[in-house]
């Protein structure tokens, strides 16, 4: 008996073709975190199959190994230029996104060096405040061409605050503020939406989208009907039933305690397996119909169900994630958001890949 992650390439692959059906311009994919958590050698082939051919990172070292996965695909890593690592970008052929004036300056030493343009992304800051190249430094680089001599920008880019919030007045003075940006870089393509900016209408999508979570079956904007296919399925066997009288305690600390003579099942999911500790008596999962909770404390190997009103014997499985309770529900659950639920899916689980 194992726990078992069913990831469904096909339906990847199905809901990128969705989001690229949304605009007119091109549509990359975003397979940093190991494709968020479900498998960045299995899933960027498959979407390489469907027709993508623009892959985004956020590490070096995450291009690279995709880099013999993705030939003839770009590469591009979301985290800038380190220091030094120029020779590895040209190496590998990977595109670095520049955030800053000493990355330009570090990409610009190895054009000279190799007496070749290098074709670099360029990241500017609209109000997020986090990795880009700060506004005094765009000045600075509109101002001064010299300092971009030998450096082909291809795309300008930012990211947007509050995308997922179609209604937040930020959305649309940071796409004014980034439209004005790209003017100083005639000829070079613009990109602002990620996966909640694709939902925000064609205004956002311009000549490059960068979906994310929503390739992976998360609701990126919930003003909306949800559009995207889930893609994961999480199921656990049970390894025993156990009946708990009424009064006494489940798990750690008992801070559950039985209202009722209760039919307690323990499956071999904890939170050393993504399984978060803050689910602890909040989770739910699904025989086969009907949900039954999780109570007790979560433990590092192992959970415990309520499945006194399911006839739930060992051996029969939980579903923990499926279409019925999807990333997104375990996250309110846990009080956090999808993208942690995906990328935080452990190791221990049989991953199994379908309709690839």
């Amino acid at each position: 008996m194992t726990v078992q992650l069913e990831i469904d390439l096909g339906a990847i692959a199905g809901n990128w073709r969705y989001l690229a059906g949304l605009n007119q311009g091109e549509t990359a994919a975003v397979v940093k975190a190991d494709a968020y958590g479900l498998g960045a050698a299995q899933v960027a082939p498959a979407l390489a199959q469907a027709g993508c051919r623009t892959f985004f990172t956020a590490h070096l070292a995450e291009a690279v190994a995709l880099r013999p996965l993705l030939p003839g695909a770009r590469l591009l890593v979301l985290n800038g230029l380190e220091p030094h690592a120029a020779a590895d970008f040209i190496a590998h052929d990977i595109i670095p996104v520049l955030c800053s004036l000493e990355e330009i300056a570090q990409w610009q030493a190895a054009a000279v060096r190799l007496e070749r343009r290098l074709t670099a992304f360029l990241h500017v800051e609209t109000g997020l405040n986090r990795l880009a190249l700060p506004r005094r430094d765009f000045e600075a680089l509109r101002d001064d061409r010299a300092l971009l001599e030998g450096v082909a920008v291809d795309t300008v880019m930012t990211h947007l605050i509050a995308g997922e919030a179609p209604e937040d007045e930020r959305n649309q003075q940071q796409l004014r503020d980034f439209l004005a940006m790209a003017a100083a870089f005639p000829g070079a393509k613009r990109s602002i939406a990620n996966s909640p900016g694709s939902f925000l209408g064609v205004d956002f999508h311009l000549d490059l989208t960068r979906p994310g979570a929503a390739l992976y079956g998360l609701n990126t904007n919930t003003a909306q009907a949800h559009p995207m296919l889930p893609v994961v399925r999480l199921s656990a066997p049970i390894l025993q039933v156990r009946a708990v009288p009424a009064g006494e305690g489940v798990g750690y600390g008992g801070t559950w305690r039985a209202a009722r003579p209760s039919r307690i099942a323990t499956i071999g999911v904890g939170y050393a397996d993504g399984l978060h500790r803050a689910l602890s008596s909040r989770a739910t999962a699904y025989f086969d119909d009907t949900p039954v909770p999780l109570v007790g404390r979560v433990s590092m190997d192992l959970a415990t169900f309520d499945v006194t009103d399911v006839a739930a014997n060992p051996g029969d499985e939980l579903v923990l994630l499926g279409p019925r309770h999807g990333a997104d529900e375990l996250a309110r659950e846990a009080g956090t958001i999808g993208y942690e639920i995906l990328t935080s899916l452990g190791r221990r689980y049989h991953r199994r890949y379908i309709n690839a």
